[in-house]
C-alpha cells in the first residue's frame, strides 16, 4: 500500500513496522478491544428507562384494580340463590307485616257466649299493650291496622300513637267466631251439654281444627276472610312496614297459610307477641315468630298466654 494513502488513516502499529492487513477506519484512535464492548448508556438514558418501567408497572396495577372492581360488581350482581328468592333475602322492596296479638282480655270463661265475644283488656293486658307500643316506637311504621274487637283495637291504639297514626279497622281481622250460633245468653255447657263439649275439646287437642266446634264459623270460612284481608293490606302498601293488631287465631290462619300448616292452630301466640312476615312479588316469608322480649322488663315478666 502506498505511504501517501496511509497518512489519512490510523494504523494499530509503529510507522517503522511492517504493514498488517488490519486497518481501522475510525477517525479517532481506539483500542482493538473496544470493538467488542457493549454500547454505553449515559445517565439521562437510564432515568428515561426507569421512568418507562414505573409507567408500565403503574398501568399493570391499574389494570389489576379495574379487574378487581369488575369481579366485585359481578359478585354483587350474581344470580340470586334459590333461598335468596324464597325467603326474600337482602331485598329492600319488601312489605314487612308485624302481626301483633292483643293483650290479655278480662272475661269469665264460664260466662255466657256474649261475654266471650268482645271482652276488654285486663289490667295486665293494658300493661302488655303499653309495652309492645313502646317496643315498636323506635322503628318506622307506616300504617297500623286492627280488628274491630276492643282488645285488639286498644292494643293497636298503643302502637299507633307513637307514630301519630290512627288504626285502620278491618272487620275481617276479627277472631274466629266459636259458638257464634249459640244464643248469647247461654253458656256453651248449657246449650251443647257436658259430654259433647268434652268431646269437642278433646278433638281440638289432637286435630287443632275449628271445624270440631259445633255452632261455629267453619275453618274454611275463617281462613278465607283472614288471608284475603291481609293479602289486600300487603298489596296496598308495597315496600312499607305495617302493624296489624289482631288475634291468635288470625295469626295462625295467615302464617299457617304461608308455611303450609295443616292445622288451624299450629302454635300458641303469647299476648302482645310480635310475628314478622315479609312479602314481595307474590312471595311470602316468615321472618320471626312469637317475639315477647318487650314483656321481660326490669320490673319483672309480664308474659301470659
Amino acid at each position: 500500500m502506498h505511504p501517501a494513502f496511509l497518512r489519512g488513516f490510523s494504523i494499530g502499529m509503529r510507522a517503522d513496522t511492517q504493514v498488517r492487513p488490519y486497518i481501522s477506519l475510525s477517525p479517532r484512535p481506539r483500542d482493538l478491544n473496544d470493538s467488542f464492548m457493549p454500547p454505553r448508556y449515559d445517565e439521562g438514558h437510564r432515568i428515561e428507562r426507569n421512568q418507562e418501567v414505573i409507567v408500565a408497572e403503574g398501568e399493570r396495577e391499574a389494570d389489576e384494580a379495574a379487574a378487581r372492581v369488575v369481579d366485585e360488581q359481578a359478585a354483587r350482581q350474581r344470580m340470586p340463590a334459590p333461598f335468596d328468592i324464597a325467603f326474600l333475602s337482602g331485598r329492600e322492596d319488601i312489605t314487612e307485616v308485624l302481626l301483633v296479638r292483643h293483650g290479655q282480655q278480662d272475661y269469665d270463661v264460664t260466662g255466657p257466649v256474649s261475654q266471650m265475644i268482645d271482652p276488654p283488656l285486663s289490667e295486665l293486658g293494658r300493661t302488655q299493650a303499653r309495652l309492645v307500643g313502646e317496643a315498636l316506637s323506635t322503628m318506622r311504621i307506616d300504617h297500623v291496622y286492627a280488628s274491630p274487637l276492643r282488645r285488639a283495637r286498644d292494643t293497636g291504639d298503643q302502637i299507633a300513637r307513637h307514630h301519630r297514626l290512627e288504626p285502620i279497622i278491618v272487620d275481617d281481622l276479627r277472631e274466629v267466631e266459636v259458638f257464634r250460633d249459640v244464643p248469647p245468653d247461654k253458656t256453651p255447657l248449657e246449650y251443647i251439654g257436658r259430654m259433647a263439649l268434652v268431646g269437642t275439646r278433646q278433638r281440638m287437642v289432637t286435630e287443632k281444627s275449628w271445624d270440631v266446634y259445633p255452632y261455629s264459623e267453619s275453618s274454611h270460612e275463617f281462613r278465607k276472610r283472614v288471608i284475603n284481608s291481609i293479602e289486600g293490606i300487603i298489596a296496598s302498601h308495597p315496600a312499607e312496614r305495617i302493624a296489624i293488631a289482631c288475634h291468635g287465631g288470625v295469626i295462625n290462619a295467615y302464617i299457617g297459610h304461608i308455611i303450609g300448616s295443616k292445622y288451624d292452630m299450629f302454635f300458641r301466640p303469647a299476648h302482645t307477641s310480635v310475628h314478622v312476615v315479609a312479602g314481595a312479588e307474590g312471595i311470602r316469608a316468615l321472618y320471626s315468630l312469637n317475639d315477647v322480649r318487650h314483656l321481660m322488663t326490669a320490673e319483672g315478666s309480664f308474659h301470659s298466654v
